[in-house]
């Protein structure tokens, strides 16, 4: 009942709220962004959801397209701009995830959602955690982010699917608040780009 009824309006009510509410600071980052990144503010990637269904994921562009000679994009140090580090620093880049949410593309609490291509490499265990709806932010994120191995964040994101619950996500929402005041288990760096099995393609 809860997670299919009663968790999506409350995702879409929570996600319009806080988008209106944010909204003078949303604009702001996306003029600010726009100037540094060429005219775009936003990235947008493809990513597995609940079921292993394909949506695209949007977060504010914290790099540039700058390429070298051979046309290949620079590494992330030198592609990430000062207004992009500070919004992966706090987080902020997140913010048009609340548009996926509204979409019923993603819920605020669930596993990360990631790259499609690692869907035929997961286990049969490891692929429950597409049984939920994927989430801005899930167990693994509080217990530990980028501090801790895939394979435990796939033991955490199985862990959620099976004692899901409106307390849970409640706790899980609190403790992702505080860990982003305190800036905890994160160092701006590109947390999702460490590819989780081997030969993966890593996200640019």
């Amino acid at each position: 009942m809860y997670a299919n009824f009663i968790k999506p309006v409350l995702d879409i009510t929570a996600a319009t709220i806080g988008l209106l509410i944010i909204s003078p600071i949303f604009l702001v980052l996306i003029i600010l962004l726009s100037i540094s990144n060429n005219g775009k503010p936003f990235f947008y990637q493809k990513r597995a959801g609940k079921n292993g269904r394909i949506f695209k994921i949007i977060k504010l562009k914290s790099m540039n397209d700058k390429k070298d000679e051979n046309g290949k994009l620079l590494p992330y140090h030198l592609r990430i701009t000062k207004v992009g580090h500070f919004i992966r620093k706090t987080s902020l880049d997140e913010i048009p995830q609340l548009i996926n949410v509204i979409t019923g593309d993603m819920s605020f609490v669930g596993p990360r959602p990631l790259h499609p291509e690692y869907l035929p490499l997961y286990d049969d265990e490891q692929a429950r955690r597409h049984d939920v709806m994927t989430g801005i932010t899930g167990w693994a994120q509080i217990n530990g982010r980028t501090n801790i191995s895939w394979e435990q964040k796939f033991t955490y994101d199985v862990w959620y699917v099976d004692n899901q619950s409106f307390m849970l996500d409640v706790k899980i929402l609190f403790q992702t608040f505080f860990k982003v005041l305190q800036k905890k288990d994160t160092d701006g760096s590109v947390n999702e780009s460490i590819a989780p099995f081997k030969n993966a393609d890593v996200e640019s």
